[in-house]
């Protein structure tokens, strides 16, 4: 069970729906491309219901559309790629992949537009230029007179640029009066492996896999929908057809579980 339940009973409210296993299995043999857009067009509903709950929590400046077409094109992808012999549901098949080609196109977007961006440029070259000249941190009221702000007009332009990095990070610090760096030597390396680190998250995932797989099915089930599909309670209990109610004294139960498993092994 997964979001695709949700998103079929979403797709079944807006269209109508007929069997598309017949569909499926003469484009598995023929690969013609009539009946791809055919299950195409029968899929699209799905991509619309997953842009539309995860716009809810991205900023205004990102535009439905692209996210729409983003999506559809992980829906052609999906449909390329799925194989009826893998004994899943497409439904439960593509909705990952709708939400990772979202994903990507979120990833290659700009988010801050280009008045802003253009704000602070002007905000950083002034404050360059007054630290050059007098080899010291500038103030807010020396910053606003670079301007040609008062000190007001200056706070409300930084508050609208305070989403934007100004800071270099070839820039020097001096730890001490003998040695000093930059801010390049204060950032994590992500992409560098701590050993210890590594060797412990894979024992604690295996730990948990092996947690889970020792509750009941409904809790198994309800701990899935909620922190991997992103469900709310009220949703996931439209899927397993129970009281919201119900769907929170199973998480509860489930997660209070988890914890004494936990803390017995710790």
């Amino acid at each position: 069970m997964s979001l695709s339940a949700i998103a079929v009973k979403e797709y079944q409210a807006v269209s109508q729906i007929e069997d598309i296993s017949n569909s499926w299995e003469l484009y598995s043999k023929t690969k013609n491309p009539a009946i791809k857009e055919k299950i195409l067009v029968h899929y699209l509903p799905v991509v619309k219901f997953v842009v539309g709950r995860m716009i809810l929590t991205l900023p205004n400046s990102v535009n439905y559309d692209d996210l729409l077409s983003a999506g559809t094109m992980g829906l052609l992808s999906a449909i390329d790629r799925f194989d009826l012999k893998m004994g899943v549901k497409f439904e439960t098949y593509v909705v990952p992949r709708i939400r990772g080609a979202i994903l990507d196109e979120l990833r290659s977007l700009d988010w801050v537009p280009r008045s802003i961006r253009s704000k602070a440029k002007k905000l950083e070259k002034a404050v360059v230029q007054i630290e050059s000249q007098l080899g010291r941190m500038a103030t807010a009221e020396e910053i606003a007179r670079e301007l040609e702000m008062d000190l007001e007009e200056y706070e409300e332009m930084l508050a609208k640029v305070s989403g934007h990095s100004m800071m270099s990070l070839d820039r020097e610090f001096y730890e001490t009066a003998e040695s000093n760096g930059s801010l390049y030597d204060l950032i994590k390396n992500v992409k560098s492996e701590d050993p210890i680190h590594q060797l412990e998250e894979e024992e604690l995932q295996k730990l948990l896999v092996d947690f889970l797989n020792s509750l009941p099915e409904n809790e198994r089930l309800v701990l899935a929908l909620y922190y991997y599909e992103d469900l709310t309670l009220k949703e996931i209990g439209v899927v397993m057809n129970v009281s919201e109610s119900r769907v929170s004294q199973i998480h509860t139960k489930a997660i209070k579980k988890l914890k004494a498993k936990l803390k017995d092994y710790l």
